[in-house]
């Protein structure tokens, strides 16, 4: 049969890609991914592009000459364009009722558990059924979660109500930093671990297996409503405790009342519902969310304005309107001449550089890094960070977290970039909050400026 010249280039196409996508020629060619992967933009966050600049104050400002300043680097990472609203963390607390709830149903109720797969192989343990529905004005509902709700002796006249208390958040998580150490590591000639491990309990262990490095916590996820109270003598402020959390016309101020630890567990419970989501879909992955670290919270305010005093790129707290630009306490106990009397909604200001709102003001913001006055001197220059998991038999100075941004209740001094300040991990104030940032390594936005 004579070949057309039409035919002849489509058979010759058809052996060069067959050749092309075999791998028994000898040669290196790697693993092909599955498609193309992209990182999407995450819901209400901003990257912040990879970047170097001079952490801590410049030499504009007061006492700069007195305190330590290093230039570091940061790899790129999404940042929440707002601090965590009462409604992003009521989500997560409505997810720790509900999950305890079902939990509770399942052992009268099997349907509230996933107990095999598609193909009827047995799943351990069984899964939560999110589909099935909770009747909760069912009387024998009511009877199987009667330990989620207050004692009877504890109720205000009688009302059925949520015992908070009772709410707890339990997850797991590899600790890298003590897999790290050489120690640590697996000896393969004698096919074992020679190390030891701190466990939960601040206790050193030997290592028995990968297991040693998986640690387990549970975190109590209401927030602590009485700081409104607990953190003003001499004050009224009791409606703010009965409905600053609660009330609908709060739901987008910043939550408040959220001790360190708690600020963690949202993060991994965010973590969890992204990549569960996206593993049902048989899609890729993405990075866990986190608190920033000490460096990446002070780059991502400045928004590469780097010589700047505050956020919006400028030596003075109020714009050429004379307008403040930010929630803070302008005069001494004149809290309302920015238009805020203690929290706003978030967004309220104008954004940064970075597309950021109210990196100074409005509340504090907790960071990942341990507080110590001479971090700056040691720590790496690249993506520094000073994480520290305090042991319960630690001292309280080593349960000091960095705090950042300065609140509604502070001077203008201590709502600038460089300013730093600590709290202890397990307290919980009315002023300070916190955002979420995830690590990013997708080239395709690098190219993106932002000023």
């Amino acid at each position: 049969m004579k070949l057309t010249p039409l035919l002849s280039i489509i058979i010759l196409t058809f052996f060069v890609v067959s050749g092309c996508s075999k791998s028994g020629n000898g040669e290196l060619i790697g693993v092909k991914n599955k498609g193309n992967w992209k990182e999407n933009t995450p819901l209400g966050m901003e990257f912040i592009p990879k970047g170097s600049y001079t952490l801590g104050p410049s030499d504009q400002e007061p006492n700069s000459a007195y305190t330590p300043t290093k230039t570091v680097s940061v790899e790129a990472f999404w940042m929440d364009d707002t601090e965590i609203t009462n409604s992003e963390y009521r989500q997560f607390v409505n997810w720790v009722k509900e999950s305890m709830a079902r939990k509770m149903l399942s052992e009268q109720y099997s349907e509230f558990l996933i107990a095999e797969d598609k193909n009827g192989n047995p799943i351990d343990p069984p899964k939560i059924n999110w589909d099935e529905k909770i009747e909760w004005d069912d009387p024998d509902y009511l009877t199987a979660m009667e330990d989620l709700y207050l004692p009877e002796n504890e109720r205000f006249y009688g009302k059925k109500e949520i015992d908070t208390r009772k709410l707890v958040y339990e997850f797991w998580w590899i600790d890298l930093q003590q897999a790290a150490k050489k120690r640590n590591r697996y000896n393969f000639e004698k096919q074992k671990y020679d190390g030891n491990v701190y466990n939960n309990d601040g206790e050193l262990v030997p290592i028995v297996d990968r297991s040693s490095f998986i640690m387990h916590e549970q975190v109590h996820v209401y927030p602590d409503t009485l700081v409104w109270i607990a953190d003003f003598t001499y004050s009224y402020n009791e409606p703010l405790a009965n409905y600053y959390f609660s009330h609908p016309g709060f739901y987008d101020y910043p939550v408040v009342g959220i001790t360190w630890e708690q600020a963690k567990a949202f993060c991994h419970w965010r973590s969890k519902l992204q990549n569960d989501f996206l593993e049902n879909k048989q899609k890729t992955t993405v990075n866990d969310y986190r608190l920033p670290t000490e460096a990446e919270w002070e780059y991502a305010a400045r928004g590469g304005k780097n010589n700047a005093m505050y956020p919006w790129g400028n030596y003075y707290s109020r714009n050429n309107r004379y307008d403040y630009m930010a929630n803070f306490k302008p005069l001494r106990g004149n809290y309302v001449d920015d238009e805020g009397m203690t929290a706003m909604e978030v967004g309220s200001f104008e954004q940064n550089d970075f597309c950021l709102y109210d990196m100074s003001g409005n509340v504090a913001e907790w960071t990942n890094d341990a507080f110590d006055e001479a971090a700056y001197e040691y720590i790496h220059d690249l993506n520094p960070s000073l994480g520290y998991n305090a042991r319960p038999d630690d001292p309280p100075v080593m349960k000091r977290k960095v705090v950042r941004g300065g609140s509604w209740k502070d001077i203008a001094s201590n709502i600038r970039a460089s300013t730093r300040n600590f709290e202890y991990q397990d307290s919980a104030k009315s002023y300070i909050g916190f955002r979420c940032v995830r690590s990013s390594f997708n080239p395709s936005f690098s190219n993106k400026k932002y000023w």
